[in-house]
């Protein structure tokens, strides 16, 4: 019995606790109601495709709307081959299984700004981008129908399935990334492709993810604590990466 009550606690200190401060300070904010009332506009944080000829690849994340922005967060990917035009992946719950460009590549998500998960340039970004390309064809949900806003798959299962295929990316999605612990097929086990990052997850609803790029991370309904060690920083539910 103390075991259980020893956990209990452990849960409401690391993952409710926080969760419910986060949407304390969430509903205080002036943000839309409506997503029709949103900023979905560019936010300025890329140049123009004209502007540079290098290729490039950027992984966005943005929370979202409603109260569940107080706790979760929307990515995507963008890519651009060496002289070419911005190309941004999401994959959302309405019209095309995967949409392209149906935003600016750098746009506000329910007017809130994307932050910047990974950035890749030059000749690395032109290597790498026919790999990114290959996993998004490849993503097992790409289909009409192959969205679930919880635990999975959704928006951020998609962009960490192509983060697991193309480790070079040398990055994960942030915390607040819900369903990005939710592994294709229903699998209880994934090994990033290089073997330096391994993923335990059960449906989604919990699990343990280890490595070079995930650090130490466990994941309770969706939530994700942890400690990241390349990158200094707690892993906090509701608050994302907070960095020493």
């Amino acid at each position: 019995m103390k075991i259980v009550l020893r956990l209990l606690a452990v849960i409401i200190a690391v993952f409710i606790l926080p969760t419910l401060v986060s949407a304390g300070l969430w509903v205080t904010k002036d943000r839309p109601t409506r997503w029709n009332e949103a900023n979905w506009g560019s936010s300025g944080l890329l140049p123009e495709a004209e502007e540079s000829e290098d290729a490039a690849i950027y992984v966005f994340s943005a929370m979202t709307g409603g109260l569940k922005g107080a706790i979760a967060s929307h990515a995507w990917i963008v890519t651009k081959e060496k002289g070419g035009d911005y190309q941004r992946y999401d994959k959302v719950g309405w019209g095309s299984p995967i949409r392209r460009n149906h935003r600016a590549p750098d746009a506000f998500w329910y007017s809130n700004p994307p932050r910047l998960v990974v950035e890749i340039k030059g000749q690395q970004a032109e290597r790498l981008i026919p790999k990114v390309e290959a996993a998004i064809k490849a993503y097992p949900y790409g289909q009409p129908g192959g969205y679930r806003i919880y635990p999975g798959p959704n928006s951020n299962t998609f962009v960490a399935h192509v983060l697991r295929d193309v480790p070079e990316l040398g990055a994960v999605l942030p915390p607040d990334a819900v369903g990005r612990d939710y592994l294709p097929n229903g699998g209880f086990y994934a090994l990033d492709e290089d073997g330096r990052d391994l993923h335990l997850s059960l449906g989604g609803f919990a699990g343990v993810s280890i490595g070079a790029r995930s650090g130490l991370e466990v994941n309770f309904l969706g939530l994700v604590a942890g400690i990241d060690i390349a990158r200094p920083a707690l892993k906090v539910p509701g608050f994302g990466a907070v960095g020493f």
